[in-house]
């Protein structure tokens, strides 16, 4: 008899996993198959995978297929016959593991699940500063009325449809911020890997000549890329200066992308407008941050995803791809990790 594992019962109260959850996928599985939904608390922050669960390990001796948030490496040791791991989580580095190279199980994860809840904060991001709520709030703090920022002649307030916004990574969470911004008039530039043609009237770019043109010609450059070798450190001091003086930085993809030294001395000498900041370097972010201090950073606890319809499209992922595979055709999955690509 088939085994599946469920390890995704998030201690976050917001994730929590839904009854709903556990009915639909008996319904989905043959009489072959046997479920396991472990009550165990999960942790899916970041790319979970922080820890396996002593019930976990005990679980999938005999799972061929688990599910979790990320992919501890105990859990590949413990289950020798598990051949296709699915993750909770979108990002996937920590999951990439030695044991997971060498079973090489199919390995799905959630890329695209967060896209809508995340593309709706860049834009709220964006718009804070394209707006000036940055100045309300520092007059609010102060009880003070004061238009000079709105009304010097260098204001940086401007209209989104008649900006230019930049996505470096234009994966999923990319093109769902794409559509939002179209749809209010805005020039949209994705970065991405491979070339491509464009899509939904965004232009696409690869390359270090695609980004240099994000960088210089955005109003607002969205960091939206995954982790990798290739990314990491990819916004760095040489992109603060090659970015407009009144361009804003929004990044909800993983704080290692960006230098974070190098960032916080482009906001402190003014060589960009401000931040729209959800990831950081290390987390939770230090008290004694300079980050905290800057009136034109917006930080948010990395929570960009945070949304009440993360397990319907979970649910609807797992449900199309667990088909797929109980019919054989692996072909037909959705979200396959590349372990090279490391996405």
């Amino acid at each position: 008899m088939a085994r599946l594992v469920v390890d995704m019962n998030d201690r976050r109260p917001v994730w929590a996993r839904p009854d709903w959850f556990e009915r639909e996928l008996r319904a989905l599985l043959p009489d072959d198959w046997s479920l396991a939904m472990l009550d165990a608390p999960a942790e899916g922050t970041g790319d979970g995978s922080a820890a396996a669960h002593p019930s976990v390990l005990e679980a999938v001796a005999d799972a061929e297929v688990y599910m979790g948030f990320g992919i501890h490496p105990d859990v590949i040791t413990s289950g020798p016959g598990i051949r296709w791991v699915h993750s909770g989580s979108a990002g996937v580095g920590s999951s990439i593991t030695r044991e997971l190279r060498a079973r090489n199980p199919v390995f799905t994860n959630t890329a695209g699940v967060h896209g809508p809840p995340m593309a709706e904060t860049v834009l709220g991001m964006i718009l804070h500063f394209f707006r000036g709520f940055d100045f309300a709030v520092v007059n609010q703090r102060a009880s003070a009325w004061n238009t000079e920022p709105f009304y010097a002649a260098d204001c940086p307030i401007r209209e989104l449809s008649e900006s230019t916004v930049g996505v470096v990574g234009y994966g999923g969470i990319g093109r769902e911020l794409g559509r939002r911004l179209g749809a209010l008039g805005a020039r949209v530039i994705g970065l991405r890997r491979t070339e491509g043609a464009d899509e939904d009237g965004v232009e696409m770019v690869t390359g270090a000549h695609g980004l240099d043109r994000i960088l210089r010609e955005s109003d607002a450059v969205v960091v939206t890329a995954p982790d990798t070798t290739e990314t990491r450190g990819l916004i760095d001091a040489d992109a603060f200066v090659r970015m407009k003086p009144d361009a804003i930085l929004v990044n909800v993809a993983r704080g290692a992308i960006v230098d974070e030294a190098a960032l916080v001395d482009a906001l402190r000498d003014r060589r960009i407008r401000g931040a729209g900041l959800d990831v950081f370097s290390t987390e939770p972010l230090p008290s004694d941050s300079p980050l905290w201090e800057f009136e034109n950073v917006l930080i948010t606890p990395h929570v960009s995803g945070v949304t009440d319809r993360f397990w319907r499209r979970e649910a609807d992922l797992v449900l199309h791809n667990l088909t797929c595979w109980i019919a054989g055709d692996t072909a037909g999955m959705r979200n396959v990790v590349d372990l090279d690509a490391g996405y």
